[in-house]
């Protein structure tokens, strides 16, 4: 399968657990569809409507680490925020030293990326991110029964992979308030899992560090 592959990394990331609003912090290990769409965006500076996108990434880090975080908790009357607000002290979970490999035959894409209209995050404001190369087509090798499946996010319902299971919504939509689009329960895998069979079709890739990964592509209708 020939793809573009662009490499972004960043110092820090953190990816929010859905629905999780209080107390300690944690992150994802992966980031989810819906987190890579929104990077997507914010370098072509609009929304997109992906129809028939192919899309597949894979994700690392070094450290896990927990920092203090000032909040500010804002009360509401009727529904609507009012002036009164309090701080609060969180900790929150983020990840250091990231690497993020992003696979698509869309060229459109590349474009986008490759000159970001808005600053790459990975997770919060906080979380800057930076292309740092882009592949031409490159030829992947297709794999059946995959065996290196890592560092991604993969549907659980039809694959049953182990993992940790998290329902994540695959995008958003462009109102207010946002809603979330396809949410349905992945296997998150981290890149430290142990290999394993799977009944997965993938595409195998070298990383920068040598090592083989198979990586799933998603089929998105949004």
């Amino acid at each position: 399968m020939e793809v573009y592959k662009i490499d972004i990394t960043s110092w820090t990331a953190s990816f929010r657990y859905p629905n999780l609003i209080s107390g300690m912090q944690p992150t994802l290990e992966v980031p989810p569809i819906s987190t890579v769409l929104g990077l997507i965006n914010a370098a072509a500076g609009f929304y997109l409507q992906h129809k028939r996108l192919q899309l597949g990434y894979y994700f690392e880090y070094e450290l896990e680490g927990e920092d203090l975080e000032t909040i500010y908790q804002i009360s509401s009357k009727e529904g609507r925020p009012t002036n009164n607000a309090k701080s609060n002290v969180i900790t929150r979970k983020f990840l250091f030293n990231n690497f993020l490999r992003i696979y698509t035959p869309d060229e459109q894409i590349v474009q986008y990326l490759s000159q970001p209209y808005f600053p790459l995050l990975l997770g919060r404001m906080n979380d800057l991110a930076t292309v740092t190369g882009i592949s031409g087509k490159e030829l992947l090798e297709r794999v059946e029964a995959a065996t290196e499946i890592r560092g991604q996010v993969v549907p659980f319902l039809k694959y049953h992979l182990p993992g940790q299971i998290q329902a994540l919504p695959k995008y958003f939509t462009d109102d207010f308030p946002r809603k979330n689009i396809g949410t349905e329960p992945f296997s998150v895998i981290s890149h430290k899992s142990k290999t394993y069979g799977t009944n997965v079709i993938a595409y195998r890739d070298t990383l920068p560090n040598g090592k083989p990964v198979d990586i799933f592509m998603h089929e998105l209708n949004l």
